[in-house]
This record gives structure tokens, C-alpha cells and sequence, in this order.
């Protein structure tokens, strides 16, 4: 950078004459003169045009108009895109060379005889298999296995119901062989999973009679697990379902299984279930009175599921109630949420039954217990503390 003093001139101003404003002055002592620094202008420009690098415009509104100025921003806009352009196919050029379309990918591994199957036709290749007389057992499994992880996707489900795949595995239900019921229910609770369509669908083809028939028979526990999975995947926010599972007998069913020797595992499924369908039921009645968000036909759906007063009738408060000497955690915490739900149906059966006070106290005394060793290890709000507060909850309500 070029010094300011350098390219200024010394001048002595006359008697009375203006001094520009900004310039510097001094007072000369020896000959009591005033002296005043003036920029010679001529230099000043030239020394700072060689002082920067590049070009600019020469905006001098004497040398250049409006439009001038105008006509050079086109220009100079036209070039960015130009070059944005230019970048733009470079990119693409490169993304080219990285990917390649998937006909020219088919092609190829067609010359590798490789061939790319869609999901869709994966799902009618697997259908076929299972549904082939000369399929074996193994192949028959394997298929319905493969099937499970492509109809975990709602489309996929949905795409099964277009080529008859969903009856097929619906009467899949009907056979002998117990593996191929398992791996067919399998299948179905993974397609009736928050999926409607599919769901209506299930129901037309009779999937609901089948899957009771698997869990009122004798069957092996493995079977009789995925038939209840199965099942809960096709009630579970579906009206029309419970209210045909309760006129087939459906917790007519559900409570001999809870009651068979063996079956305790699937008793605390069972009791989940319930509790997932009453506050279903509940939740689904306080939002459409507060939201009106819900249609008028679902909510009707909804008021014929007549839950609460079957289970009281067919003695599910004892049976529930007595479910709580199970000896797992887990299964004490399921227990305990349902009988919580289905207090104020049961509330006479519960004040009443001296074995359901005996134990609550004997889990209140546990409980309390494991709590306090929580607490001494810092947690404040543990598991432990939750189910006591639960037990606690319902003495109170009970007395």
C-alpha cells in the first residue's frame, strides 16, 4: 500500500482564500504562514489503480450511463448461470459415473442370468412355492418364513390381497401339519398389523373362525403363541372385528386357554389384550366426544363392542384377579394395568374376594422392599416404586 503522505502537495493559500474541508493544516513558525496538504488527485488515482489486483467497472457516472450499467449486471448474471450451469453438468456427470439406470443393471445380470424381482413378484414366487403340491414341508416353512418379512410393509400386505396371496395363507391355517399353521399365522399377524385393508379383508376370508379354532384345539404351545399373535394384530383397532370375536365365543376361548396347564405364558398375552381392547374401546369413545374427529359409522362400531360386561359375565374379574400370583415382574405389572381397567366393572367381585386383598398386601410388602433398595441406589421414580404405587392404588380403591 502506497503511503498517504506521499501523494499529497504542500501549498501556501492566500490571504482570505477557502480551505477544502477534510485538508490538513499547520502553521509554519518560522515565516508564520499557514500551510495547508492538498491530495494531488491525479496521482492519488493513478497510485491506487495500480495498487489493486483484477479489474472493476469504471462507475464514473461522467463516462458511463444507467443503462450501460444495466446491459454489464446481464452480462455479468448471464456468466453465473452459465457457469452454475457448467457446474451442474459436472456434478451430474460425476453421479453418472458413480450410478448407472437399472435397465442397463437388469441387462446385465440378465447376461449373468441374475434376475431382479420386484417385491411383488419375490411375494407370487413364495405364494406359488407354498401353494405347490410338490412342495415340500421345508419349502413350504421357508416360504411362509421368507413371506413374513415382506408383508411387515403396509404396501407389501396390501399387494398380497391383489393375486389371492392373503387366502392362500388364510387357509394355510386349515392344515395338518402344525408347523404350517404356525408359520401361516406368522405371516398374518405381521399383514394385519395397523393395516385395515388387510384386516377387512381377513375377516371376509374367515381368518378370524380359523385362528379360534387353532387356539380352542390341542395344539403345541409354539403354534397356539402365533395364533395369538395373530389374533391380537387383527382386533386391535379394528370394531368390527371384536364385536364378531365376542358373538363367535371368543373369550369363551381365550379364558379355557388361559386356564389350560402349561399355557401361563400365554395367560399374561391374554390379560395384555384385554387390557389393550377395553382402553381402546374407552379412549376411542373420549376422543370422538371431544374431537368429533372420528366417523359416525367407526364410532357406532365402536359402542357395539359390548367388552366390558361380557367379561364380567364369563368371569374375567376372578380370573384376572387371580392371575396376580404369577411370579414374574413383568407379568404382575400386565396384571395389574387390567385390573386397574377393569375396576369399575368389578369393583363388588374385587371388594369381595379375600385372596386378591391377601395378595396385594403380600406384593405391597415385597414391593416396598425392592423399592427402598432402589432409593438407596438413587432412583428416585424405579420399577419397582411404580408397581407399588399401582398396588397401593388399588387397596385404596378397594377399601
Amino acid at each position: 500500500m502506497i503511503p498517504f503522505t506521499t501523494i499529497l502537495a504542500e501549498i501556501v493559500p492566500l490571504e482570505g482564500q477557502a480551505v477544502p474541508a477534510g485538508s490538513h493544516v499547520r502553521l509554519n513558525l518560522q515565516t508564520g504562514a499557514r500551510e495547508v496538504k492538498l491530495q494531488d488527485e491525479d496521482k492519488f488515482q493513478t497510485n491506487l489503480k495500480g495498487s489493486k489486483k483484477g479489474k472493476r467497472l469504471d462507475i464514473n457516472t461522467n463516462t458511463y450511463t444507467s443503462q450501460d450499467l444495466k446491459d454489464a449486471l446481464a452480462k455479468f448474471k448471464e456468466g453465473a448461470e452459465m457457469e452454475n450451469s457448467k457446474e451442474d453438468q459436472e456434478r451430474q456427470a460425476k453421479v453418472k459415473q458413480l450410478f448407472r439406470p437399472i435397465e442397463e443393471l437388469k441387462k446385465d445380470f440378465e447376461e449373468l442370468n441374475v434376475v431382479i424381482e420386484t417385491d411383488m413378484q419375490i411375494m407370487v414366487r413364495l405364494i406359488n412355492k407354498f401353494n405347490s403340491s410338490s412342495s415340500s414341508l421345508e419349502e413350504k416353512i421357508a416360504a411362509l418364513f421368507d413371506l413374513e418379512y415382506y408383508v411387515h410393509q403396509m404396501d407389501n400386505a396390501q399387494d398380497l390381497l391383489s393375486f389371492g396371496g392373503l387366502q392362500v395363507v388364510i387357509n394355510g391355517l386349515n392344515s395338518t401339519e402344525p408347523l404350517v399353521k404356525e408359520y401361516a399365522a406368522f405371516v398374518l399377524g405381521a399383514a394385519f398389523s395397523s393395516n385395515p385393508k388387510v384386516q377387512v379383508e381377513a375377516i371376509e376370508g374367515g381368518a378370524l373362525q380359523k385362528l379360534l379354532v387353532i387356539l380352542a384345539t390341542e395344539q403345541p404351545l409354539t403354534t397356539k403363541k402365533k395364533a395369538l399373535f395373530a389374533l391380537c394384530s387383527l382386533l386391535r383397532h379394528f370394531p368390527y372385528a371384536q364385536q364378531q370375536f365376542l358373538k363367535l365365543g371368543g373369550l369363551q376361548v381365550l379364558r379355557s386357554l388361559v386356564q389350560e396347564k402349561g399355557m401361563e405364558v400365554l395367560a399374561v398375552r391374554v390379560v395384555t389384550l384385554l387390557y389393550d381392547l377395553v382402553t381402546e374401546k374407552m379412549f376411542a369413545e373420549e376422543d370422538a366426544e371431544l374431537t368429533q374427529d372420528m366417523s359416525p359409522e367407526r364410532l357406532q362400531q365402536y359402542r357395539q363392542v359390548h367388552l366390558l360386561p361380557s367379561l364380567q359375565e364369563q368371569g374375567w374379574c376372578e380370573i384376572t384377579a387371580h392371575l396376580l400370583a404369577l411370579p414374574e415382574h413383568d407379568a404382575r405389572e400386565k396384571v395389574l394395568q387390567t385390573l386397574g381397567a377393569l375396576l369399575a366393572t368389578c369393583w363388588d367381585r374385587f371388594h369381595q374376594d379375600t385372596q386378591l386383598h391377601k395378595t396385594l398386601g403380600t406384593l405391597q410388602a415385597e414391593y416396598q422392599a425392592l423399592a427402598a433398595l432402589e432409593l438407596q441406589e438413587g432412583e428416585d421414580e424405579g420399577y419397582f416404586q411404580e408397581l407399588l404405587d399401582s398396588i397401593n392404588s388399588l387397596l385404596m380403591e378397594l377399601r
